[in-house]
């Protein structure tokens, strides 16, 4: 069987007057992340790691942030285009682990929603999209409540044939 495995990593700055995205599903806060695009970091850590996993580069690579096309995208519509291009290249998702560390909102709740939302956009299994979330024990810029980070892994299995 011919595997790869990628990892990626994300945080954005969380601010007032932007709306709270994380795996495709906005949740009520009273701040958003700031970003380029959505600024959705589950969403991008897991592209980082689908991109890696084939020595692609990174989401920037594809979407700069200095191109005015990309303001304000919706980070599923871009996922879909890394899965296109890695299903381009002879490659499935296997599985996605994830977490997201935030201190607030409690995330336990949105799950299920932002696996459906991943799910639809990869056209895989929900069972497939692993996510959990964790607290920065106030520590650092995340345990601040400055930020939110995400870090996925990402299995990729050749496609037979």
């Amino acid at each position: 069987m011919n595997i790869r495995i990628g990892n990626g990593y994300d945080i954005h700055r969380l601010v007032e007057g932007r709306p709270l995205i994380l795996g495709g599903v906005e949740i009520s806060h009273t701040v958003g992340l700031l970003g380029h695009s959505d600024a959705d970091v589950l969403t991008h850590a897991i592209m980082d790691a689908m991109l890696g996993a084939l020595s692609l580069g990174d989401i920037g690579h594809y979407f700069p942030p200095t191109d005015p096309k990309w303001a304000g995208a919706n980070s599923l519509m871009l996922l879909e285009q890394v899965n296109q291009l890695v299903r381009s290249r002879g490659w499935q998702i296997g599985n996605v682990d994830s977490v997201i560390v935030a201190e607030r909102p409690k995330l336990k709740p949105h799950i299920k929603d932002m696996q459906n939302k991943l799910a639809q956009t990869l056209s895989i299994d929900r069972d497939r999209i692993g996510i959990k979330a964790t607290t920065n024990e106030q520590l650092g810029p995340v345990g601040r409540e400055e930020g939110i980070a995400a870090y996925s892994v990402v299995l990729l299995v050749a496609e037979e044939g």
